[in-house]
């Protein structure tokens, strides 16, 4: 991977980037509020199984076939990713949510580079013919910058988990030398999810965490909230 390429995955891991991912919990905010996770331990178990259960079977297999797709500019399958992950996304928060991070990619991105890709992608999710999730942006997005689709993967893992530690840290006393404890022990569940959405086709996607699309659905109706899923 080239100089560039490195540098520009840097810059899409960096909380520092402007997509809005620190307004969301993704149902952790629930599972704070029912008392279902209380320390670091805890939140190391349901981090982990956001990974295995859902993070890798759906959003890193949309990630890997719009990274595919990005390189020929074949929108069409792009388009495909984008639509089949928003339907096996149960959680109208989670849905919203991924969908307002990727336009905000998708609108940073488009502003900071000329690619006809972008453009013709941007058109097509402005006609409602595609989501916009954050994850098919993010593929597309990397395979134009010349990240290699594995380390978009372990990226994409990266920043879900800082961004869900991040939220954590305002619900829950939890410090930085925590936090970093639990993104390291992350590291080779964040490797299993990659690896094992090497080979899951599109129509194989099946993410299957019913406790957090339980309470992710409470989350909808609660009456205080602090984070938008």
């Amino acid at each position: 991977m080239s100089d560039d390429a490195t540098l520009s995955a840097f810059r899409l891991a960096d909380s520092f980037l402007p997509v809005g991912t620190y307004t969301v919990s993704y149902g952790l905010e629930q599972f704070t509020q029912d008392d279902r996770i209380d320390d670091a331990d805890d939140l190391r178990e349901l981090l982990g199984t956001y990974l295995r259960r859902q993070v890798g079977p759906a959003e890193l297999v949309a990630l890997r076939a719009a990274h595919a797709a990005a390189s020929p500019g074949d929108l069409d399958s792009i388009c495909e990713a984008d639509r089949r992950l928003s339907a096996v996304t149960l959680s109208a928060e989670f849905r919203e949510s991924a969908q307002q991070s990727g336009d905000r990619l998708l609108s940073l991105q488009r502003e900071l580079q000329d690619e006809d890709t972008l453009e013709r992608y941007a058109d097509r999710v402005a006609a409602g013919d595609a989501p916009g999730n954050y994850a098919v942006v993010l593929g597309v997005t990397t395979a134009l910058a010349g990240i290699e689709v594995r380390r978009a993967c372990l990226l994409c893992c990266h920043g879900f988990v800082t961004g869900l530690l991040g939220a954590a840290q305002r619900l829950l006393s939890l410090g930085h030398t925590d936090a970093q404890r639990v993104l390291d022990d992350l590291r080779p569940v964040m490797v299993e999810a990659v690896d094992d959405s090497a080979d899951t086709d599109l129509d194989e996607m099946a993410p299957f965490a019913p406790l957090v699309d339980v309470l992710a659905a409470e989350h909808e109706r609660a009456e205080r909230r602090l984070f938008a899923s």
